[in-house]
Order: structure tokens, then sequence, then C-alpha cells
């Protein structure tokens, strides 16, 4: 059998058609247009699964379920979007939506980020892990957390929101109305917001030049890449003090959870090891369990932008 798998996203619709193994058979997406009217939007994540069918030439009834990943509170027992504000929804019926669309009744939904986490746990970079937290730093910071092979969301499907745990009391201002949540320090919008707020302190950086003057393009490498290229002074002092709010917060996560398997993910994840070495090293000196023989992984995420479609199809398998 197969199932298909959706990762509805801010700006792209992506789907899949997923085989029992979590092997993606072909995927393909559509612009989110996130402001228009919801309705439309669900038959666009239809439309699309049914034409990987018709080009696949899988037949419907060999789909035995869809798994939406979705922004924002996804109830998993009523089917329902109680908020999004990426997309925006309050309280939008999306399962019996999509079901009406689609044709088929075995339609499931979670948020994306605790998706993704689910994908990367049964097929990628935390494969085999009992207990697995996966962080994927974007716009914001998501999170996903998996224990024995099922997602925690809490008793209301709002948890795992690790990107807003404060990791300093009054701090910077973050969009969720609270102040210095993870969030605003460790998404790559947080690297970008200290990049510029250390251009704006001096003119000794190759970083100006980089960004050909211009603070529009700052991006989340321009200090990595200032770092790693040129041994820039300001660029490596953004970076360690990014690493050092990025590590602070799982070594938090660390402490609640003692996961087998911190995944990270995101384009930040690519900058490799000038990432992930001091970052592991800081992390260790702050994990409570640091003298147990057993100690978490904190790696890269494997699956990159498929582990939403895979996540999503695997939460209709085995139901």
């Amino acid at each position: 059998m197969y199932y298909f798998g959706i990762d509805l996203g801010g700006t792209n619709i992506a789907a899949g058609i997923v085989d029992e193994n979590f092997n993606i058979i072909k995927k393909t997406s559509t612009p989110t247009l996130a402001t228009r009217p919801t309705d439309e939007i669900a038959k666009d994540m239809a439309d699309l699964c049914l034409k990987l069918c018709k080009e696949c030439n899988i037949p419907l009834s060999e789909i035995a379920a869809c798994g939406i990943a979705s922004p924002g509170t996804a109830n998993s027992d009523t089917g329902v979007v109680e908020f999004s504000n990426n997309i925006p929804m309050l309280n939008y019926p999306m399962v019996d939506k999509v079901r009406g669309f689609l044709g088929i009744d075995k339609v499931y939904i979670d948020n994306d980020a605790n998706a993704a986490a689910l994908g990367e746990t049964l097929a990628g970079a935390a494969k085999g892990a009992s207990c697995a937290v996966m962080i994927t730093l974007g716009t914001g910071v998501g999170g996903g957390i998996v224990i024995d092979g099922k997602i925690f969301s809490g008793f209301n499907h709002a948890g795992a929101e690790l990107g807003h745990i404060v990791i300093e009391k009054d701090g910077k201002p973050c969009t969720c109305g609270r102040k210095g949540c993870w969030e605003a320090y460790s998404s790559a919008t947080g690297l970008i917001n200290m990049t510029r707020e250390k251009l704006l302190s001096t003119r000794d950086t190759i970083m100006w030049e980089m960004i050909e003057n211009d603070l529009s393009k700052i991006s989340g490498r321009t200090a990595f890449n200032a770092m790693k290229l040129h041994g820039d002074k300001a660029g490596t002092e953004v970076c360690e003090e990014y690493i050092s709010y990025l590590a602070c917060g799982i070594a938090n996560i660390i402490n609640i959870f003692q996961p087998e398997v911190v995944c990270i993910g995101g384009g930040v994840c690519n900058e490799g090891d000038p990432l992930f070495v001091p970052l592991r090293a800081q992390a260790a000196k702050e994990n409570f369990a640091r003298n147990s023989d057993k100690q978490t992984k904190i790696v890269k995420a494997a699956l990159g932008n498929d582990a939403g479609i895979i996540g999503a199809a695997a939460l209709g398998m085995n139901k």
C-alpha cells in the first residue's frame, strides 16, 4: 500500500506518495498563497495528491491513508487546526475538508515540526531512537519530540513549542508576545538580526563588502562565511554569540528529556563543523548528565525538506 504525505508550508505546499518503507515514490509542490481562502489551499493539497496518483499510475484504491503536516496547533484527535499564524487559520476543519476533496476516508493531521521529527526518527538521522528531539532553525525555531515512536504534543496538542522556552528573561521580543524566547536568538532570523547589529556597530569587517553595503542583503550565511572564508573578527564574534545561545537552548532540552538524539534541521545546519563542533562542546558542558556513560548525540537532520512529507505519511501508518 501507499500513503500520501502533505507538508503544508507558508510558502509552498509539498506532497508525495510514500511506500511502506518510507521511500518517496514521487513528490511535487505548488505555491501556498497563504492569504487566500483556506478552502482553496485544502483543495490544492488534495489536487496535488490526485495528480501524483495519475502521474505514477497508482489508483486511489491503493492509497491506504493521507497525512498532513500543518503549521500551528493541529489537533490530531479532531482534525482541526485550532490556530496558525503563518497560514491564517482558526478552528479550521482541515481533515474533513481534505477528506472531502480527496475522496478517501483515512486522513490524519499533526503539527509540521512534529511530523518532521517523526520522519527523522523513522527514516532519517534519528532512525531507531526511542527518544528523539528535532529542532528546525528557520524563520523561527520549530520543535518536535518523539517518545517510543509516538509524537509527544501535550494534552492539548500544543506541546513541543521548543522555540518559546525563555533563555533570557526580559530579553529580545519574540513574535509570540514573550520576551527572551530561544527563537529570538537561535532562529535564522535571530542570526540575521545579530549580524545586522554587529554591522551597525562597526565598519571594520569584511561583511560590509560581502553584502555590498546593503543591509537588506544579510543572510544567515553572512557571518559564517566571513568567519570561515576570511577569518573575520566581527563575523567570528557573531557566530560565537549565536552558537552560545543555540547551545543554551539545546542543553535545556537535553536536561529535560535526555533524548538519544537531537536532530538539527533548517538552513543553518548546513554550516557543518564550524557550527556543530563548538555547539556539541558547549552543550556537553551544560548537560546535567555529563558524567553518564550514555550521552545525547547532536546531529544534522538527514531528510531535509522530505522529513515533513515522510512524517506526514507515517501519521496514517499503523492506524
